[in-house]
């Protein structure tokens, strides 16, 4: 898995504007292999659909991959007759390499792609991309198991899917429904950042991609769809499902080993509400409770499973030392990764040091425990030493998720914030890790004539100037006497 990118701070998510003179706001990308048959009736298709339907401009780019029978001549015909087609020839096989390097290229703020045999009802794609010129939502996704979908396929690739589905739900926690669908949009920006961390350059490239924009705490958007099963497909489906079962345990090794930077993209103050402070709401309390108290009852049970095999060989204090200690270590990596949200390697040391002085608290109130019922009986039994051991873990539990909160992970988000180290904001004029692409014609950039602009008022001399709170934050403005206004209510904050 790559290490050495990270994902960069995003501005905040706002509706795009309406248009500039000759770039196309939506960039559908249909990867191909030798689809010398399907090609031209799928072009035609989605181009007449989008015409007809969607209110922005927009390019449609085949993306051929390394075919070897006359796709590439088709394509070229198709670009030479539409304006808005655009033909972009890979000498490597792969689709998410296509899409990688398409999507790296293109100057569209959203991109999306989909199958060449047009499955998918085009209905959907109007659906799918709103959210995202809205400034709702980072990706979206076409979902054929949505309960309003309505799809026709045969018993074995639907069988196939959901036991996918279920395996990624069960070993990567994935919560969208959805994988698998060749039918996917994605803003620009945050393609920029996430598309340097994903690995694959095959079929399992959405999957990977969904994961990690899940797990860095984007917003992804779900359309149900009328999909219908091509008989025809050339996908092999049992080496793409051998490729995927091993990009599972790939990227689900590399999210149990912290090697992916994967804190949620920071965007600034006021657009997730979670990032607000506000009075008399602990931040993220129900929920820190719920996992501590999961991770706690887990760890108990593991405590005393290491209590009674240690107990064998060795007196209760001791059994006792040694259980705690490694119950402890396990329990804070647990607290630190999944309650609190802290990932990566930077101060897990510093945090498992903290951790072990919570863990002598706890020993000091076992051990107490221990000594008193020693005290009082010369000889207790085994149960009543486990009774009060779970009475005094019960107590120490308390106290170490006050302390956790309040001290070992009280400065969760500044660890969080300090793991950015790339820029990715367009205003800063900061270059984006992005991976070497052949770049769009010039000859193709403006083919489309410019959208109707609203009427600007003429400007008012004692207007005041407007900045973005990012702007704000990172103190890219200059003039000091300049009267600094949010752009939205959410953006205020006291720090800036």
């Amino acid at each position: 898995m790559r290490s050495d990118s990270s994902p960069g701070t995003l501005p905040a998510r706002e509706h795009l504007p309406a248009g500039d003179a000759g770039t196309p706001v939506l960039d559908v990308v249909i990867p191909v292999y030798n689809e010398e048959k399907d090609l031209q009736p799928c072009v035609l298709r989605l181009h007449e659909h989008l015409k007809r339907t969607f209110p922005y401009a927009f390019r449609v780019t085949i993306a051929d991959n390394a075919s070897t029978d006359t796709t590439p001549l088709v394509a070229a015909r198709l670009e030479a007759e539409i304006p808005e087609v655009l033909n972009f020839r890979l000498e490597q096989k792969g689709r998410g390499r296509a899409l990688r390097t398409v999507w790296s290229a293109s100057d569209a703020p959203i991109l999306a792609y989909m199958d060449v045999d047009l499955s998918t009802d085009l209905n959907a794609l109007l659906p799918l991309v709103a959210p995202l010129i809205s400034g709702h939502s980072d990706l979206a996704i076409g979902s054929r198991l949505a309960r309003s979908s309505r799809v026709v396929r045969g018993p074995k690739r639907e069988f196939i899917s959901r036991t996918y589905n279920l395996i990624l739900r069960g070993s990567l926690q994935a919560r969208f429904s959805d994988a698998q669908c060749g039918f996917k949009a994605i803003r620009r920006d945050v393609a920029q950042a996430l598309l340097p961390l994903v690995e694959d350059t095959g079929w399992f490239f959405d999957t990977e991609m969904l994961v990690l924009a899940e797990r860095a705490g984007l917003r992804i958007h779900e359309v149900p769809v009328d999909w219908v099963d091509d008989p025809d497909s050339t996908v092999h489906i049992v080496k793409t499902a051998t490729d995927d079962l091993k990009g599972v345990w790939r990227v689900g090794k590399a999210l149990a080993t912290g090697a992916l930077p994967l804190d949620r993209l920071a965007r600034p103050f006021g657009d997730d509400p979670r990032d607000r402070d506000v009075e008399d709401v602990p931040k993220g309390l129900a929920r820190q409770l719920v996992g501590f108290c999961v991770i706690g009852g887990l760890s108990t049970l593991f405590y005393l499973l290491l209590y009674s095999g240690f107990r064998t060989f060795s007196g209760s204090q001791v059994a006792n030392a040694l259980a705690l200690l490694v119950s402890a270590v396990a329990n804070t990596a647990a607290n630190r990764r999944l309650t609190f949200g802290v990932r990566g390697r930077g101060g897990a040391v510093r945090h498992q040091a903290q951790g072990l002085v919570v863990f002598g608290i706890g020993l000091a109130l076992t051990s107490g425990s221990l000594a008193a019922l020693n005290a009082a009986s010369s000889d207790p039994a085994h149960s009543t030493e486990l009774a009060v051991l779970i009475a005094a873990n019960l107590a120490a539990t308390v106290l170490r998720f006050l302390l956790f909160r309040a001290w070992v992970f009280s400065d969760r988000r500044e660890d969080r914030a300090s793991t950015v180290v790339a820029s990715h904001t367009p205003e800063q004029g900061a270059s984006s890790p992005t991976y070497a692409t052949v770049p769009y014609p010039q000859s193709r950039r403006q083919p489309y004539q410019p959208l109707p602009q609203r009427p600007v008022a003429p400007p008012d001399p004692y207007q005041t100037t407007r900045f973005r709170a990012g702007e704000v934050a990172d103190r890219s403005w200059e003039d000091a006497t300049m009267h600094l206004q949010p752009v939205r209510p959410t953006d205020t904050d006291p720090r800036d």
